[in-house]
């Protein structure tokens, strides 16, 4: 072999590990200089959670969290016992605070509830539109179906959207939604409402017809639709005429139809020809005929 070609294979490979034992070094400075990766313990569910459930001992257990603890993870398990699940959390999620009802304030319905608010029962059944297709979470629009006071039944019932965009807790006992998807027939709905809201709701549901409507809960557009009564679904409408002077006296509605359709104009009459009697004259040779109005004999 060549002397030249083995020295400069000779000093490609000292050159070589040269490098790599450089390199080696460089990143195992760089690895032993690096600060250690932070490791915790955290809480975590030991099985599926469901809303409203009481949190026991049995349902949690502490896990290692490699890296840094997001924002509000419980890390004693003290803190999570004896607490309402108020948003589903599933088995080894960690726990977080704001999925977990406040301390003491038990589980259940009233443990979904946020401050300020209120939950009000709406009794639906399957006559009612979508009662059978409410689950919690979703949203409905509320109408009330009634006689306006001081109506006097004039225009008939009327029906109004009272509100809109009302999320529902719960649909009869369940306080999550069916796993399968399937409609259930529930006696009772549970909006999440404002103290105002609840004091309408309460004298809408005593006084007039109250009936639910599923929304899409993407759709937060809030509409204003003035009401129909039942007297527009007929095409009439129901007009007030004023009072006399006798102020006891009933006002009554008038109801305004269509005008009746104009009658065709009648065909102008035929004048009745007159009678007319002929008479031949003859004069001599000559032949003439003479004719002579008869007038008409009065009925």
């Amino acid at each position: 072999m060549n002397r030249k070609l083995l020295f400069v294979f000779i000093c490609a490979l000292v050159a070589s590990a040269c490098i790599g034992y450089l390199v080696y070094r460089a990143l195992g400075d760089r690895v032993r200089s690096s600060p250690a990766t932070p490791m915790a313990d955290v809480v975590v569910a030991a099985r599926n959670l469901g809303t409203g459930v009481l949190v026991g001992a049995s349902d949690v257990r502490m896990a290692k969290w490699f890296g840094p603890v997001p924002k509000g993870v419980l890390v004693r398990m003290d803190a999570a016992l004896n607490r309402g699940v108020v948003s589903p959390i599933y088995e080894g999620e960690p726990i977080l605070a704001d999925r977990l009802a406040a301390a003491g304030s038990g589980a259940g319905l009233a443990a979904l509830i946020p401050p300020g608010m209120r939950a009000f029962a709406v009794k639906v059944d399957e006559v009612m539109g979508v009662s059978g297709f409410v689950t919690p979470g979703m949203r409905v629009d509320v109408l009330m179906t009634g006689i306006p006071p001081g109506d006097s039944a004039g225009g008939g019932p009327m029906v109004k959207t009272l509100m809109q965009d009302i999320p529902v807790l719960s649909a009869g006992a369940n306080l999550q939604k069916d796993s399968e998807g399937k409609p259930q027939q529930v006696p009772v709905v549970n909006l999440l409402v404002t103290p105002d809201q609840a004091e309408a709701l309460s004298l809408a549901t005593n006084q007039t017809h109250i009936q639910l409507v599923l929304r899409n809960p993407v759709d937060t557009h809030l509409a204003t639709p003035p009401g129909i009564a039942l007297a527009a679904l007929f095409g009439v409408r129901a007009t007030i005429t004023a009072p006399d002077k006798n102020p006891g006296a009933e006002v009554k509605p008038e109801l305004l139809k269509s005008p009746p359709p104009a009658l065709p104009p009648q065909a102008a009459a035929k004048p009745v020809p007159a009678r007319v009697r002929v008479v031949e004259v003859l004069n001599g040779t000559a032949r003439t005929e003479a004719q002579f109005e008869l007038k008409r004999e009065r009925p």
